[in-house]
């Protein structure tokens, strides 16, 4: 007889790994075996410290959140939805739940039989790679290609890995030597609340104790309290350099089953020692994980949670610069969240209106966001392009953006993000325009270049789309370059406008500092540095009929390409861009501001170097405009 259940439950687990690697008769096994659970919102499926389940679990419909409960709080470690994998301690190794999983929202789960994918595993080698991998990475697919190759187990390293960061140890291990008594140490380990304690030698270690040791060996009465440290230390110890990545933790602690790493300067035992990494590092570090925060962010009901993941980001974004992640990769990392946190909004306020939009609309990020460079908090720039109407409609379909943009750009205010104080937001009437206005705007900017309208274009020319309809803007882009196009000495003044911030240094290759005011003395990164490399990528796009992309570094990339003869300058042009904006985050994060101002007083000599090395690139992108444009006429 036909087993239908079997089949809708086969149908669904085929389209996800590792599932899809079986073979079918493998696969129906399992999906004939499978209990289906239901689970309300907020209900565990299992709790940390749990024994393991007979079974591993597939999320069919809904999300799981798993949890780790560290002083009483609880720290979400990932979210799981439709065809992710928990639960897996059980197949991997059999011991207690590190974690908990609760139903974040009424959800539907498929418990697969541990013993049955074990016997697969046996004879299925890939499934297995792929278990092992997904358990030691909270990776979902760890598929390192295109052409689906999974993780070879032995070979995996941060390169190939989501998960790139630097593992975040505590750099003040807390020690003892092999003299010292167990209740000793333990009363250290109470003292310092700390769960290890390493055992050291001439500064190397040589050992480690934890809780877990003293539960399983003093407290059950197995060593006498009193005896040595050496009696029960775990020897030797598993160590690490100290640029060892979250995933390559992950992996060790798994294949060697220890949950502490000891951080030494060359990574061997026989090296002083630097720190510990321990299991607890670990989440932490996942509780503060990008795709964590993105998924939370999509499933969040209401502003504080965007609030409270904003606050994340910033703890993320620190972390990043701290271990000199690429800034390419930190920009697209934050940007995500913070058009994440715009859709949210969006959607929030669209719920408090009383009706639908009454026609199509997007929202579009202006200037450092339009850009995907908004990595520190700064002040909003948005505008809202919406479909054109009847005459008789106009009225009441702007007033409906207007009040929905206020809704808007009060719930990002409160988020964190300070209104323009230009009052550059969609919810001024000026920024809030139909499509047809939007191309007469642009138009009469591009026509009449006047120097307002100039530099306006500067702003609303680097806009990106975070929720809408994107046919609208495309139409609109379109309008922009037909009338650039079509007059074509707009981007003389664009050019012109690109060189109202002379090069960095002076004549006596002194940094050019602000002469009064209340930044008297202190060095402009933005406006000296960064902006005229902004403006000079925007320029030369535009001239080359780029479009789509408005970030400053890729930007830079195309051009170089379009232009193979000035390639060298574009690409020193974007590495200089990286640094300043790197320097500039690292600023802000450091003094708690948006970067812009720098203390050369309190820079190193090598912070000086640094910087005076990425003004060259500046002053020859310069100088190409002033040829190319014939700027020198204009002046």
């Amino acid at each position: 007889m036909k087993n239908t259940i079997a089949e809708r439950i086969l149908d669904f687990l085929k389209d996800f790994p590792p599932f899809d690697v079986l073979e079918k008769e493998q696969l129906f096994k399992i999906a004939e075996n499978v209990k289906v659970i239901h689970l309300e919102k907020d209900n565990f499926i299992f709790k940390q410290n749990e024994k393991p389940h007979l079974n591993f679990y597939v999320v069919k419909e809904g999300a799981i959140g798993l949890y780790r409960t560290m002083d009483n709080d609880q720290i979400l470690v990932d979210i799981c939805d439709e065809g992710d994998l928990f639960g897996l301690r059980p197949l991997i190794q059999n011991d207690q739940y590190l974690m908990s999983a609760k139903a974040n929202e009424e959800s539907l789960l498929y418990a697969i039989s541990v013993e049955i994918l074990k016997e697969i595993i046996k004879t299925n080698d890939k499934i297995n790679k792929f278990l092992i991998a997904s358990f030691a990475t909270n990776i979902k697919t760890p598929y390192a290609n295109k052409d689906r190759q999974l993780f070879d187990y032995e070979e995996i390293s941060d390169s190939n890995l989501s998960d790139i960061q630097t593992a975040d140890y505590s750099k003040n291990p807390i020690t003892c030597t092999k003299n010292t008594s167990i209740k000793e140490a333990a009363q250290i380990m109470s003292t310092k609340r700390v769960g290890s304690i390493l055992i050291v030698e001439n500064k190397n270690p040589i050992g480690i104790i934890t809780d877990k040791d003293l539960r399983l060996k003093i407290a059950t009465g197995l060593i006498s309290i009193e005896a040595k440290v050496t009696e029960i230390m775990s020897s030797p110890v598993i160590t690490f350099p100290i640029n060892i990545t979250t995933a390559e933790a992950q992996i060790a602690m798994l294949k060697h089953k220890v949950t502490h790493l000891c951080i030494t300067k060359n990574g061997t035992p026989n090296s002083k020692l630097i720190g510990v990494l321990s299991e607890h590092d670990i989440v932490v570090l996942h509780g503060n994980n990008p795709s964590v925060l993105v998924k939370e962010l999509k499933r969040s009901k209401n502003i504080n949670t965007l609030k409270y993941i904003r606050n994340k980001t910033s703890n993320l974004l620190k972390s990043y610069i701290e271990q000199h992640i690429p800034i390419t990769f930190i920009s697209k990392i934050i940007s995500e969240i913070n058009d994440v946190i715009t859709s949210k909004a969006i959607e929030f306020s669209i719920e408090e209106m009383k009706s639908e939009p009454p026609v199509k609309f997007s929202w579009l990020a202006l200037g450092s966001q339009g850009r995907k460079e908004q990595l520190l908090i700064t002040d909003q720039d948005n505008a809202i392009v919406f479909e054109d109407v009847p005459e008789e409609n106009y009225k009441t379909t702007k007033d409906y953006f207007i009040k929905l943009a206020k809704k808007i750009t009060e719930k990002l205010n409160f988020v964190g993000y300070e209104y323009c104080p230009a009052e550059m937001m969609a919810s001024n009437p000026k920024w809030c325009l139909s499509l047809n206005e939007w191309k007469n705007q642009f138009n009469t900017w591009i026509t009449k270049p006047t120097e307002d309208a100039v530099m306006l274009c500067t702003i609303f020319f680097d806009y990106s789309v975070i929720y809408g309809d994107k046919n609208l803007v495309h139409k609109m882009s379109e309008s922009i370059f037909k009338s650039i196009e079509s007059y074509e000495i707009f981007l003389n003044f664009l050019g012109r406008n690109a060189l109202r911030n002379p090069p960095p240094l002076g004549f006596f290759r002194q940094f050019l500092v602000e002469n009064n005011g209340e930044h008297k003395d202190q060095f402009d990164i933005k406006s000296r540095a960064l902006m005229p490399l902004v403006d000079a990528a925007r320029l030369i796009a535009l001239s080359h009929n780029l479009k789509d992309n408005n970030n400053t570094i890729t930007r830079f990339e195309e051009i170089a390409n379009a232009e193979p003869q000035n390639k060298d300058l574009y690409l020193n042009c974007a590495d200089s861009f990286k640094i300043l904006l790197h320097f500039r985050t690292k600023q802000g994060i450091e003094n708690n501001s948006s970067g812009r101002y720098v203390n050369l007083n309190k820079l190193s000599k090598s912070e000086k170097l640094k910087l005076k090395g990425c003004f060259k690139p500046i002053k020859d992108i310069q100088d190409l405009l002033n040829i190319r444009y014939n700027l020198a006429q204009m002046m």
